[in-house]
């Protein structure tokens, strides 16, 4: 199971690196999404997929399963949501105003 996630987060970098490295706004976004979920899926999988009990006290189980990973992950979701929200803004915005979401076009000429 480990090879397939590793798999996966190496097609959604790579996937993700090619979004972010075109000229539209949206798809740079789009690209910084998809790498965030790569990265959300690689702390998983360095964690060791297993299963087991959930870690509470006064529970007898043959395994428990290790809560920080998670926790990070889940902390890493909302993080990233966040940033993500605040980039659609901020292309929504910038289309508004200039009225193009092509980043040659926005970087402007040297003449100006």
């Amino acid at each position: 199971m480990e090879l397939l996630m590793s798999l996966l987060v190496g097609i959604l970098f790579t996937v993700g690196t090619y979004m972010i490295l075109t000229k539209s706004i949206l798809r740079v976004v789009l690209g910084l999404i998809l790498m965030s979920h790569g990265a959300h899926l690689l702390l998983l999988t360095m964690a060791r997929l297993k299963q087991g009990a959930p870690p509470l006290l006064g529970e007898a189980a043959a395994a428990y399963a290790d809560p920080l990973p998670q926790a990070l992950i889940l902390t890493a979701i909302v993080i990233s949501f966040g940033v993500t929200a605040f980039l659609l803004v901020l292309s929504y915005r910038t289309y508004k105003e200039h009225k193009t979401d092509d980043l040659e076009q926005l970087r402007g000429s040297d003449d100006e």
